[in-house]
């Protein structure tokens, strides 16, 4: 069972909105983790330290964002001499680019926007980012909501229409786009709106946004917002017959997923695509902090979920797989104590 979410520890995360500045070239510092670069050693910048942590999270009605905040005040309170903060960001891509400058030391991404990053592909062509896990840690939804009278039954419909594919550089807009694809669709194709939560969720309600793309947990705040204000006027496309296509073109990083009708009051449970999130962090980021901060928050699993039930799914026996992104030496030192 779900349970309701409280508000205190997202006061944090509003208030709290900090990005560390970058602390020299990449690499430079020792102690750092198993390293990617040529020569062995770290591809990333080292994180800045000095008791800092920062949480680069997502958009600020999403559920990186409110985990973040949650994250943020349980390493404040069991890492001694640490103070963490969590800032919202456009999510996935942006995260791993902040963790690799060394600007933020630990980001949440999607699993198919970091293993782009670490194989130099997609978005990342050319320029692959060293970054490492913390841990697997719980599944987005993908959920497409249209207007009810837009005329759109499937993403082949999208043609000619108003559609937020999310934040630019997200992995909702990873998704988004490789939807898309995989119908015959470039962005070209469709009036394509960059914009986060928020905004797309207004947008739908003002008549100026035939569809908007969201990749989150369940339940997501603004997408409940969405779904409470429009009632009748907006549905959910399922996305069963996508999955297949997506797993052919683009990997198995994509799974079957359901949303249930009673996440959103929804007429009845959809169909959709999963994919598993990541905790990353720099290559360069010392053992004993990734190990210190990975023990910090699965021994408080039950504190993170009073935060948002999305915790509850955290689980140290899936932690480890994280597919094409490879775990920090520190945090499988961790996983690997705990058996």
């Amino acid at each position: 069972m779900r349970k309701s979410r409280p508000t205190a520890l997202l006061a944090l995360a509003s208030a709290t909105l900090l990005a560390l500045a970058g602390c020299g070239e990449a690499g430079g510092g020792g102690g750092g983790g198993g390293g990617s670069a040529e020569g062995g050693g770290p591809g990333c910048a080292e994180p800045a330290g000095g008791g800092r942590l920062s949480i680069a999270t997502g958009n600020t009605t999403g559920v990186y964002y409110i985990l973040g905040g949650g994250m943020a005040n349980l390493l404040t309170e069991n890492v001694e001499g640490t103070e963490a903060t969590a800032e919202a960001t456009n999510a996935s891509a942006e995260n791993i680019r902040l963790v690799c400058a060394g600007d933020s030391d630990i980001g949440f991404t999607l699993a198919d926007t970091a293993a782009d990053a670490v194989n130099g592909a997609g978005g990342f062509e050319g320029e692959d980012q060293s970054v490492q896990a913390l841990a697997r840690i719980y599944d987005n939804y993908t959920q497409v909501f249209v207007r009810a009278d837009a005329g759109i039954d499937s993403i082949a419909d999208m043609a000619g229409k108003a559609v937020s594919t999310g934040s630019p550089n997200s992995g909702t807009e990873n998704i988004a786009l490789r939807l898309l694809e995989v119908n015959d669709l470039a962005a070209s194709d469709i009036e394509q709106l960059r914009l986060g939560l928020p905004e797309s969720v207004q947008g739908m309600k003002d008549g100026s946004i035939d569809a908007l793309v969201w990749s989150g947990g369940l339940p997501t705040g603004g997408i409940t917002d969405l779904v409470t204000s429009m009632g009748g006027d907006v549905k959910m496309l399922p996305l069963d017959e996508e999955l297949p296509k997506m797993q052919d073109t683009f990997g198995e990083a994509y799974t079957e997923g359901t949303i249930p009708a009673d996440t959103y009051g929804l007429p009845e449970d959809v169909a959709t695509i999963a994919v598993p999130n990541l905790l990353v962090v720099s290559d360069a980021m010392p053992e004993d902090v990734a190990e210190e901060v990975t023990r910090a928050l699965f021994e408080n699993l039950d504190a993170l979920a009073q935060v948002h039930p999305e915790a509850e799914n955290i689980s140290a026996e899936t932690a480890t797989d994280t597919g094409d992104v490879p775990m920090h030496p520190g945090a499988q030192a961790y996983f690997d104590a705990e058996g």
